[in-house]
């Protein structure tokens, strides 16, 4: 047998492998491979290296950040399932938060007068936040499911109309791309379960977006897998025409779906402003900063299954949390763009043992009441 067969053969055990084992048990090597490889670059780059340092940033603080990170990620990607999962592939998403991050920004500041906001205003302004998005999202659905129009192009406009307007309307308010700062919504702390250690400061002292997010999870899960309109939702995706001939109106799930992706990440953008940043930087690519589209990785990561989507999108917000505070230790000698590659190297290791997504079978195709 020549080396070339023999090499043929080992990976074609190796892919045989991967495939008989199941979806979460690559997951898991591909996250572990991931640290041990992160463990032997910091063995490399810090030789003799200060483990209780490095030990040390793996805390409390570092999943409250990670969490914080997580709001667009995990709201988007949870929107993005409802949409794809209807039939409706939704690339948008970036536009959808960059949208809802300045209006909330700009609610907020309106309403207050550029003062000091109250608590009520700022639930406003993520109010407003949150309907812009909606609005955008249903302009979305309008376009591809009315006028049939091309969903990747339409995804892209909106994504486009979100990066354009969002930096001007900002300097027509405040005359930078940069809006000026705002209050941001206060911790919400549960008196006596705070001090539970680790899960108190984590559960229990923490944003109200990061707790809505949890709970956004879990009632996402439900709805996709124990309600009728869950499985409206996936035969719309798969069977449009079965969903039809049983006297459910596809077009009404699709039209839902799309704006369940906007109200979503209508939360996501404005929860990352006014849970965590308090201004909006529409300088380059917003500080958005490319998570809509990572969201969408998320759910593919995830196989449309919202608890997976929330998992993917929390380890890539502990990467890049990571990688942030990679950049505050002085004795690595690393340059800081080398070291802002982590979470995307590490993501794309991750995706290998992951295997391959089946979209749903309609997704992206057009339907019209009748047709076979």
């Amino acid at each position: 047998m020549s080396s070339a067969s023999a090499d043929g053969s080992a990976l074609a055990s190796v892919r045989g492998w991967f495939a008989s084992v199941g979806r979460i048990p690559r997951l898991v090597f591909g996250v572990f491979l991931v640290a041990g490889i992160f463990g032997a670059a910091i063995n490399i780059l810090m030789p003799g290296s200060r483990p209780a340092t490095v030990a040390g940033m793996f805390n409390v603080s570092f999943v409250e950040s990670t969490l914080r990170i997580a709001v667009p990620i995990v709201f988007a990607g949870l929107g993005g399932i409802f949409a794809e999962k209807s039939g409706v592939i939704n690339i948008g998403l970036e536009g959808l938060l960059i949208i809802s991050a300045f209006t909330a920004v700009a609610v907020t500041h309106l309403v207050s007068g550029g003062s000091a906001a109250a608590q009520s205003t700022v639930w406003l302004g993520l109010f407003a936040g949150v309907l812009a998005s909606t609005f955008l999202a249903f302009v979305f659905a309008v376009l591809v499911i009315e006028f049939r129009a091309d969903q990747i192009i339409a995804g892209l406009a909106i994504w486009l109309v979100g990066l354009g307007l969002g930096p001007f309307l900002s300097i027509v308010i405040w005359g930078s791309v940069n809006s000026a700062s705002v209050a941001t919504l206060n911790t919400v702390t549960v008196p006596g379960l705070s001090a539970i250690p680790v899960l108190g400061p984590i559960l229990f002292d923490a944003s109200p977006i990061v707790l809505l997010m949890l709970i956004t999870i879990v009632v996402s899960w439900f709805v996709l897998n124990r309600t009728s309109f869950g499985r409206w939702i996936e035969a719309s995706g798969e069977n449009p025409s079965a969903l039809d001939t049983a006297g459910v109106d596809v077009h009404r799930v699709r039209y839902v779906g799309v704006v369940l992706s906007g109200v979503l990440s209508g939360l996501g953008g404005a929860g990352l402003v006014l849970g965590r940043a308090g201004r909006f930087i529409g300088s380059g690519q917003t500080m958005i900063g490319g998570d809509g589209f990572i969201a969408i990785t998320t759910y593919l990561f995830g196989n449309y299954n919202p608890i997976g989507t929330a998992a993917a999108g929390i380890l890539f917000a502990g990467l890049d949390a990571l990688q942030i505070r990679l950049q505050q230790i002085p004795f690595i000698p690393a340059p800081t763009e080398l070291i802002r590659l982590v979470p995307y190297v590490s993501v794309i290791i991750v995706l290998a043992f992951v295997g391959y997504t089946r979209l749903p079978a309609e997704a992206g195709e057009h339907y019209e009441s009748g047709e076979e």
